[in-house]
């Protein structure tokens, strides 16, 4: 499974007034592991920018005057998404920005290049009702560290939402992939045949307190990943009392 990782940064916050794309960041993914091909372009937007963006990212009128038009950048940009699955923080926005600049060369919307998209701000909202869900602060809640952070970048965004997204997903999934890559890397001579028979295993069954236990781990898990672990699938866990 191919995903690209996106963000942007634009001369302010609406396209349908005008405002245009200034960069544009992209992070592959293929079977939820970083491939280390990226997609990175500054983008010259032929306008002034809001001091309230260049607050946020720091790009200027003056740096990005010798950068390339969004017309030049296009097709490499629709190349390198197509048919992908898209991870997106507040999809809506950059969605809006890109479909816009797509409009402005008389091509189809952005969005018809892609297979479909995730929206990280609509899934933690889901998984985590009531707190802040900006990529800092996911960031904070996860583990992920973003130190190295002071302004926004469309490249370093789109890194640090991938490492957000996989610890957001992170479950049964993952683990069996874990498994699968093990084992193809083991070679054969890891699943020769051993002859077990003559062995007689002593079975410990377990106590009330620890299926109590192994039960909590395994809702915690399921919470984690927004209720997509496959276990789920064959038998959803008892609610605890």
């Amino acid at each position: 499974m191919r995903q690209i990782v996106l963000d942007t940064e634009t001369t302010g916050l609406n396209a349908a007034t005008g405002d245009r794309l200034i960069e544009i960041g992209c992070v592959e993914l293929v079977n939820r592991r970083l491939t280390g091909r990226n997609l990175h372009f500054y983008i010259n937007p032929e306008r002034d920018i809001d001091a309230g963006a260049i607050a946020v990212h720091g790009l200027t009128v003056e740096f990005l005057a010798d950068k390339p038009k969004f017309a030049e950048v296009v097709h490499e940009i629709r190349d390198f998404v197509q048919d992908a699955e898209l991870i997106i923080h507040n999809a809506a926005f950059d969605l809006g920005f890109l479909d816009m600049e797509f409009q402005l060369l008389g091509l189809p919307p952005f969005r018809k290049h892609v297979a479909s998209v995730i929206d990280t701000l609509l899934e933690a909202r889901q998984m985590f009702p009531g707190k802040r869900n900006s990529l800092d602060a996911l960031c904070e809640r996860l583990g992920v560290s973003n130190a190295h952070r002071t302004l926004h970048g469309a490249l370093l965004d789109a890194e640090l939402l991938a490492e957000v997204y996989l610890a957001m997903t992170r479950g049964q999934n993952s683990l069996v992939i874990d498994m699968m890559d093990a084992s193809a890397g083991a070679g054969p001579a890891a699943v020769a045949a051993t002859d077990l028979s003559a062995l007689r295993l002593p079975v410990l069954e377990p106590t009330e307190d620890e299926l109590a236990a192994h039960a909590a781990v395994l809702k915690e898990l399921d919470k984690a990943s927004g209720g997509k672990t496959v276990w789920q699938e064959a038998a959803p866990l008892e609610e605890a009392a």
